[in-house]
């Protein structure tokens, strides 16, 4: 389960932060996930709870963004709608598709005191 290194990741994030702005603790935090990144929102809420404890985040809330998948089609030169990598186009069919959207795992914003 790769969730549990990115909510460390995200802690990590938040301590060096922390350090350099200041604050003592987290209240929120926001992801932006997108369809493409591979990862489980609920199993990175459970991981985020667990990796939190006994840190300057433990009782923040996690919000997560779903950000949709997006391509662009070489075949019709065409942006269109995909939700999984290997998608075809909906529009000619072909499987040539450049992702332009939905791959991101990014923290967006931070509720802090």
């Amino acid at each position: 389960m790769h969730e549990m290194s990115i909510a460390e990741g995200v802690v990590q994030l938040l301590e060096d932060q922390a350090s350099a702005q200041g604050f003592a603790r987290v209240k929120g935090v926001w992801l932006e996930i997108g369809p493409l990144s591979a990862v489980d929102a609920s199993a990175l809420r459970f991981c985020f709870d667990a990796v939190t404890r006994g840190s300057l985040a433990e009782g923040a809330r996690l919000e997560i963004i779903e950000l949709p998948g997006r391509a662009w089609c070489l075949g019709c030169s065409t942006s269109v709608a995909i939700r999984q990598r290997y998608d075809s186009c909906p529009n000619c069919g072909s499987h040539q598709l450049q992702v332009t959207q939905g791959d991101e795992l990014r923290v967006k914003e931070l509720e802090v005191e």
